[in-house]
């Protein structure tokens, strides 16, 4: 019995993916995509319950003779024409779903020499008019490309780091992601890092097996490997897309651009041109000639020649942009990569866009940043990001994240054996990567976008990467014995019960003046009377006999110096995050405490 792939029959029928899925989720159809295929008699059950639809219709008002006469008479349909799709009864316009839709930004990673750039190559060479095809190109960090689906955005930065530092700033810069993989060398370290930071990135994935017309290509070894990391191809009965193409001949590549295609459809990617802008930086550099260029993806709203952006804490004016194709424009819409000229220093990669709507509304901004920066360094040398905090919400089944690093591959597959058997009904341990030698900067990257922790075994992670995990308050466990691996791992799973916390009295405080400060607000200058004051505690006032605040203490100044702590019998200025204080409050200070359970 034949078979028919779910969009190819969508397409025949005139009918929306979404829709069709839907007609085969009310038979009762199993699929794991559009790509995935259905019997002919499916088929037949489909065409039959769009003919009742159509059947079931309202039938169109009467025309009166006059219009009937001038009306054209339809031809007859072919006998064999598809049956037609009913007028649409769910709303499919811009105006009644919302925004519209805009065109899906696809990022293509893989290891080296697997032929990413000979992908891009090929696409742009045939998707892209000629004119587009010079090397200004390059410098854009992006492209566009016309299919008959219409347009598809394509990220040339490279490397699985580069998507992952711009990930790991918050920026959701890429709604699909290819993952190349040579059908001559299968699987390599960089192809699973590739896959790992897809994942972390949560963007849909479709596997390109490139170089399908070597001699000594093998695909189907690519799929049965791919099944290893848990990731099962459609012909083996799961859902990730897999398409063979050769980026010399160019065989797939139709398919593929099809499949990103269908993939953004069921995505359903909207965005508002006309709401407020905002946008993504995916590279910045200086030019010899024109300064300071920024490529810049317009995420939502439009941009425009004049318009003053803020980005990171520095702001520039936009004195003029160029597409993808090297032509200067005055605006752009979603979806859009331009180049920028306007900015004063180099913005990083991944670095958040916003307008503004003069330099006095952008200094505002950067000032507000800026003590947000202060305040968030601060809160990190209070405390930092544990195991522990990551686990989620107590009561649910809890995802651990781990990368996992060490010194040949039987320790790597020995550890991942006894991590398997540790797994509670609680808690799941996620190894999103294993790999052997030393942790790298992007695995630090991989963990701090995932909230991982990295475990490592008989290796030690250089100066600068210990650093950088420091800076961004990433865990890198390193052990000698496998068995005091395992017995963190352990207290990491006990240390799932639920702790139980009491309040403790510190200290309390008599306010004897207050200070108007014009960054800090009021400050209680005060009297110690009993205990002490820590920064950060916790914080009650009472005016008599009524409790007029509680919060935190933010803030304690001795004379001119700022200090943790302040004992009895001493002045101290109280920042508290309210401004309210008066004169004879009385201000008792506590801390939550955790209680040792047996």
């Amino acid at each position: 019995m034949s078979k028919v792939r779910i969009y190819t029959l969508a397409k025949d029928l005139g009918v929306d993916n979404n829709k069709m899925l839907e007609m085969l989720d009310g038979l009762g159809v199993s699929y794991k995509s559009v790509s995935s295929t259905i019997e002919e008699d499916t088929v037949e059950l489909i065409k039959q319950l769009l003919a009742e639809e159509a059947e079931s219709a309202p039938a169109a008002p009467a025309q009166t003779a006059d219009a009937a006469q001038a009306a054209p008479q339809a031809a007859p349909a072919p006998a064999d024409a598809p049956t037609p799709s009913p007028a649409p009864e769910a709303a499919t316009t811009a105006e009644d779903t919302g925004a519209p839709h805009r065109a899906p930004v696809v990022t293509i990673m893989g290891h080296v020499d697997h032929g990413k750039t000979s992908l891009l190559d090929y696409i742009r060479k045939t998707r892209v008019a000629a004119k587009e095809a010079g090397g200004i190109t390059q410098h854009v960090g992006a492209f566009e490309a016309q299919t008959s689906k219409g347009k598809i955005v394509f990220i040339d930065t490279p490397g699985h780091e580069a998507f992952t530092t711009i990930r790991a700033r918050g920026a959701n810069v890429a709604d699909i992601a290819i993952i190349v993989i040579a059908a001559d060398d299968s699987l390599m370290p960089q192809t699973r890092e590739a896959i790992a930071h897809a994942q972390a990135a949560k963007v849909p994935m479709i596997v390109a097996i490139n170089k399908v017309d070597l001699p000594q290509a093998d695909p189907e070894r690519v799929k049965t490997d791919l099944t290893q990391l848990n990731l099962v191809p459609e012909e083996y009965g799961g859902d990730l897309v897999v398409v063979p193409v050769s980026a010399k001949t160019g065989e797939g590549v139709e398919d593929l651009l099809e499949y990103i295609s269908l993939t953004a459809e069921l995505e359903d990617l909207r965005a508002d041109p006309k709401g407020t802008f905002s946008g993504v930086v995916i590279e910045g550099r200086v030019d010899k000639q024109a300064g300071v260029l920024a490529t810049v993806m317009v995420q939502e709203g439009t941009l425009h020649v004049g318009d003053f952006l803020v980005v990171g804490e520095g702001y520039g004016k936009i004195k003029a942009m160029t597409d993808s194709a090297g032509g200067r424009i005055k605006e752009a819409g979603p979806s859009t990569p331009v180049q920028i000229l306007g900015f004063s220093e180099v913005p990083a990669s991944g670095e958040q866009v916003q307008s503004a709507k003069n330099e006095h509304a952008a200094r505002e901004v950067i000032a507000g940043r800026a003590q947000t920066r202060r305040d968030t360094e601060a809160a990190r040398e209070r405390r930092k990001l544990t195991l522990e905090d990551m686990m989620g919400p107590l009561g649910t089944v809890r995802t651990v994240n781990l990368i996992l690093r060490a010194d040949t591959q039987g320790s790597v597959e020995a550890i991942q054996g006894i991590l398997a058997r540790k797994e509670t009904d609680d808690v799941k341990l996620n190894v999103m990567l294993a790999g052997i030698g030393a942790p790298t900067e992007g695995d630090v990257l991989l963990a701090s976008t995932a909230e991982a922790t990295i475990l490592c075994f008989s290796v030690t992670a250089p100066g600068s990467v210990t650093k950088i995990a420091d800076n961004k308050g990433i865990d890198i466990k390193s052990f000698r014995i496998i068995y005091e691996l395992i017995d963190e791992v352990d207290r990491l799973i006990k240390g799932n019960i639920e702790p139980v916390f009491e309040e403790k009295y510190l200290g309390r405080a008599e306010v004897r003046m207050v200070i108007r400060h014009p960054k800090n607000g009021n400050i209680a200058g005060s009297y110690i009377t009993d205990g002490s004051f820590k920064r950060n505690a916790k914080a009650k006032v009472t005016r008599g006999k009524q409790v007029v605040y509680e919060g935190t203490i933010v803030g304690l100044k001795r004379f001119k110096d700022d200090v943790r702590e302040v004992q009895t019998g001493y002045e101290c200025g109280i920042n508290l995050d309210w401004n309210d204080v008066m004169e004879g409050d009385i201000i008792e200070a506590s801390e939550m405490v955790e209680v040792a359970q047996a």
